[in-house]
């Protein structure tokens, strides 16, 4: 079964029920779009993985647009600061801190280009030795240099 854009959005909507009077319907799909830009992901998946860090950071963004609506709540003068928005704020920066250490752990997942491209070739120091004799036939014309890999 893979995660497409419609059953994500309702796991959003079951998984953030509570918040759902503040949240409007576009903002779901806003967060998915914004979890596609940020992960270079697109849907549908069918990596457990890839569909759990999917979904954690399309709430992340619905987290975010809650911490945006409640910045407002501020009480600038009496210095105080309401708990909805602390709470946002934590779970907004607990969410990228453990974002950010998965991609550190996996960062194969998150690019497009070919890891296995990424490291240095491997050049023989070109010696070489008949199997039989033992002779050296380094300088002969038809020795070639291995490189790995190919």
């Amino acid at each position: 079964m893979s995660l497409t854009r419609t059953t994500l959005i309702e796991l959003l909507e079951v998984e953030v029920k509570g918040l759902s009077s503040y949240l409007d319907a576009d903002d779901y799909g806003n967060a998915v779009d914004d979890a596609a830009r940020e992960t270079g992901w697109a849907l549908p998946l069918s990596d457990a993985f890839k569909e759990y860090w999917y979904k954690t950071r399309s709430k992340r963004h619905l987290f975010y647009y809650l911490l945006s609506e409640s910045a407002h709540k501020f009480k600038v003068k009496q210095i105080n600061l309401q708990h909805r928005f602390d709470h946002y704020s934590l779970l907004v920066k607990d969410m990228d801190e453990k974002f950010a250490k998965v991609q550190e752990d996996y960062p194969e997942l998150f690019t497009s280009a070919d890891y296995e491209c990424m490291f240095g070739s491997k050049i023989d120091a070109g010696f070489a030795y008949e199997p039989l004799t033992g002779r050296d036939i380094t300088y002969d014309t038809d020795q070639k240099v291995i490189i790995s890999p190919e």
